[in-house]
Parts: structure tokens; C-alpha cells; sequence
């Protein structure tokens, strides 16, 4: 089954880190994200040796329940497994934009910035989230770094941020003598603010979170000097749980490190949790 050791192994044994440039419209930004999230189908559904456009389809088909879209969380759901957020940065330790989307520890199907297609996609409540974190420079299509952190040792749980949010709502439903939309995915909006009723304020969350490499500097040291960078970070106990295959296969290769470390509990930082760090570098 497909998922995150697969994957690593998969980058590390056919390294080659050409981003394809999406050209669609005007947004670059979001087009060269598309290139990454490509990357990573690619790496997870080891797709890199594969140019038959069927085969990819039914390997796509066969590994993934949801490939996502460019309105909701995640980007890719693996059949049975984790889900997958795709985010492309063009600085060494750029902060994360989550726009809307708190971050998360898990994703639950109550979520309700997912889609219906999300949901229905297959039969699931929860699923680990893996944060897919590439760096490509600016005007490259080269793949610098990449994170790929396990999201219960970079997020809080889901309270944590929720709280902030649904208070912010409440504060603004105090507000006197306003016509507030109570259909709305976003912290809230007010219909018809002034006397012609033709003016609409969205009140919107973004969420922004610092990259992988400040948050666990003490654990990993950034070389910007090197050509490429993989990092992998995720509790032992989700370690244990992938196939004994998997593990195997990635213990006995000579070019990957992984290491025991102890990650800092995002919910309470004076608590250490048992993780595994491992890494892939190329000069």
C-alpha cells in the first residue's frame, strides 16, 4: 500500500527534482503549486518511470480516493491512509499560507471546509495529515527542499484554533442593527451594510503558519548549500504502524538516516513525544 516511506524512497531512488511548470491563466503561483502537488502524486503513487498517460491514470485511480481541488482541503487522500496538504514556498523558511484552513493535527470528515466529494470519497472518519512542504526558488522549477511533517507533531488539536475563531464570530454577532449571514463557511458576514442593501462584508480568516524548518531547528539544520533536502518527521508510534515491508526497505537503504528523536508536543511543549526523523540529502 501507498504512503509516506513508499514515497521517500520513491523521490530517493529516482532523484529528480524538475518541478513541472504549469502554465494555466495568469496565476503562476498557484500553477507552479500544481507542479508540486503533481510531484508528490507522482512520488506517493511512484509514477516517475511511468509515461503510458492509461497506466497513470490507473495507478492515480488506484492509489488515491481523492486528488482534491483548489477550493478545499487536502489535496490528495490515500485509499485507506493519510491525507496529504500540498504547499509550495519559494523561500528557504517562508511562513505557510493556510488561507481559511486552521491547521490541523488530523482531518475529520465533520470538517466542514471539505468538500462532499471529499467525505464520500470512501468510508472514513479521521485520517493523519501529512504536510507536504516544497521549497522551489523563485523563477525555478528545481525542487530545493522539501518537509513532509506528520500533522500531530506540527499542529495543536483542533480546539486550539477553533476557539479563536468561533470567538471572533461571536464578538461580531454583537454588533448592533447588522443583518448577519449565518450560511457561512468563513469567521462571518454582514448583508446589506449600508441603507441601499448592495454592499456584502466577508469576514475571512488566514491562517498562517511558520515553516517546518523554524519550528523544528532543533532538531534538523537547514543547509542551504546542498542541491537537495528531504525531511520526513512523524511519531514513532505512526512510524510502527506503516508494513514492516516499508520499514525494512527503508532501514536498509545506505542514503536515508532515521533517526530516534524527541519532538516537542504541539499541545503542550514541556512534553516530549517519541519520534522519527528522517532525512535524504543530496550534495
Amino acid at each position: 500500500m501507498a504512503n509516506i516511506l513508499t514515497a521517500i524512497l520513491s523521490i530517493k531512488n529516482k532523484y529528480d527534482t524538475s518541478i513541472e511548470n504549469v502554465v494555466d491563466g495568469n496565476n503562476r503561483m498557484n500553477n507552479m503549486g500544481e507542479g508540486l502537488e503533481t510531484y508528490i502524486k507522482n512520488a506517493f503513487a511512484s509514477l516517475f518511470e511511468e509515461n503510458n498517460k492509461t497506466k497513470q491514470n490507473d495507478r492515480i485511480s488506484e492509489v488515491f480516493s481523492y486528488t482534491g481541488n483548489k477550493n478545499n482541503p487536502p489535496d490528495l487522500m490515500l485509499k485507506g491512509g493519510d491525507a496529504i496538504e500540498v504547499k509550495k514556498i519559494e523561500s528557504k523558511s517562508g511562513n505557510i499560507q493556510l488561507n481559511s484552513s486552521h491547521p490541523k493535527d488530523k482531518l475529520t470528515s465533520t470538517n466542514t471546509k471539505i468538500s462532499k466529494s471529499c467525505v464520500e470519497c470512501e468510508d472514513w472518519k479521521q485520517k493523519d495529515l501529512i504536510y507536504a512542504i516544497g521549497q522551489v526558488p523563485s523563477g525555478k522549477t528545481i525542487l530545493k527542499s522539501l518537509w513532509l511533517v506528520m500533522g500531530d507533531c506540527y499542529a495543536a488539536e483542533s480546539t486550539t484554533y477553533s476557539k479563536v475563531e468561533d470567538t471572533i464570530s461571536e464578538q461580531i454577532s454583537l454588533i448592533p442593527d447588522i443583518d448577519l449571514n449565518l450560511d457561512t463557511n468563513e469567521l462571518s458576514g454582514v448583508k446589506d451594510v449600508d441603507p441601499l442593501g448592495i454592499t456584502y462584508l466577508r469576514v475571512r480568516g488566514m491562517w498562517i503558519i511558520n515553516h517546518p524548518s523554524k519550528v523544528f531547528d532543533y532538531l534538523y539544520k537547514y543547509d542551504d548549500s546542498l542541491s537537495f533536502q528531504m525531511i520526513s518527521l512523524m511519531k514513532a508510534s505512526k512510524y510502527n504502524e506503516y508494513p514492516e515491508v516499508d520499514r525494512i526497505a527503508l532501514e536498509a537503504d545506505k542514503g536515508i538516516s532515521i533517526e530516534d528523536v524527541q519532538v516537542k508536543d504541539p499541545n503542550n511543549p514541556a512534553k516530549l513525544l517519541k519520534g522519527k526523523l528522517i532525512t535524504y540529502i543530496e550534495k
